[in-house]
């Protein structure tokens, strides 16, 4: 999330709430891994050190579930080691993080835990003098001005990896913008829509992290080329098809890139554990996630509310079943 490392595993900061006022944020401030730069904007914004702490959940849960199936399951050993090489793996963090931190600072400041920001209140809805602008929008505007001051992007000459990493950083916050809705609740005798309350509301994460889970399918393999035209070098990735075939095609602003090949993650290294002992489905994924060495079978009694009932007047009585399960799970 700071641009050096775009996942990290925050310490505990504490009970909710632990955005008060004073010297509890500061110390809250000084505990996070963040540059110099990063902590002085920190110790001037109350309320940033919980929000960072609330991005930092977001990302790594949205990136868990997403990779759930998959030989990297996005888990936080290994992580430091992957994120000092391009990998496809390396540039979902960077997208899911900046996606996240984006996300939370826009819904901190409608949630009122931001001092220094609060509802986006610029509706820019066509008919807007006959609506109402009403209901506390999510600010993206604030979010994504504040995240560009945070992160300190620059372009850097002629570093093809910090070029990489700034793209990927701009993937997850264009995930975000794009997810931007308006959201209108009409008022009106009988149902009519004379006047509607109106909200710039964001999509579910849920909904950003799928779609940086396509972008990562699709992910373009980039390289370093001259631009004359523009006096600098810029990312270029493989060469398409037509008449501009002889030139290499530049990566569109929602591709995410990178710069090297992932390992397998089969077996434990310096990246991941490896999938030895991962639960599969026989049906689905078995066969790729043990990376051909096979898988044990396993059967277990699970216990589950069943027959639910609801009695009168304010409860729900359940009785409790027993059902077999079959288990799949990786060979060593």
């Amino acid at each position: 999330l700071t641009g050096k490392e775009a996942l990290t595993h925050f310490p505990s900061l504490g009970g909710p709430g632990g955005s008060g006022p004073g010297k509890g944020h500061v110390k809250q401030c000084e505990l996070l891994q963040l540059s110099r730069k990063q902590k002085r904007l920190c110790r001037r914004e109350p309320g940033l050190a919980e929000t960072l702490r609330d991005a930092i959940r977001l990302g790594i849960l949205e990136c868990q579930f997403q990779f759930r199936s998959e030989r990297w399951n996005c888990s936080l050993e290994g992580r430091p080691s992957l994120l000092k090489r391009g990998f496809k793996e390396t540039a979902f963090l960077y997208a899911v993080s900046s996606a996240a931190l984006t996300h939370s600072l826009a819904r901190a400041c409608s949630a009122g835990r931001m001092e220094r920001c609060t509802c986006d209140d610029s509706p820019g809805l066509e008919n807007r003098k006959a609506w109402q602008w009403g209901v506390c929008g999510d600010n993206l505007k604030y979010s994504t001005k504040f995240l560009k001051k945070f992160l300190g992007q620059k372009r850097i000459g002629k570093d093809l990896r910090a070029k990489v990493d700034i793209h990927n950083t701009n993937v997850g916050i264009k995930a975000v913008k794009n997810g931007l809705k308006t959201t209108c609740k009409c008022h009106g005798v009988s149902g009519s829509c004379a006047v509607r309350t109106c909200w710039k509301q964001l999509s579910p994460f849920h909904e950003i992290g799928r779609l940086l889970k396509l972008r990562y399918d699709d992910a373009v393999k980039v390289f370093s080329t001259s631009n004359d035209a523009v006096g600098h070098s810029e990312l270029a990735g493989p060469h398409r098809h037509g008449p501009s075939a002889k030139h290499p095609a530049l990566p569109r602003p929602t591709d995410l890139v990178y710069v090297e090949d992932s390992p397998s993650f089969c077996r434990p290294s310096k990246y991941s554990l490896g999938t030895a002992g991962r639960t599969c489905s026989r049906e689905g994924n078995c066969d790729s996630m043990c990376c051909g060495r096979g898988y044990n079978t396993q059967s277990r009694l699970v216990t589950f509310s069943c027959h639910c009932q609801v009695q009168w007047c304010c409860y729900v009585e359940c009785q409790q079943c027993l059902q077999e399960e079959v288990v799949y799970s990786c060979k060593q």
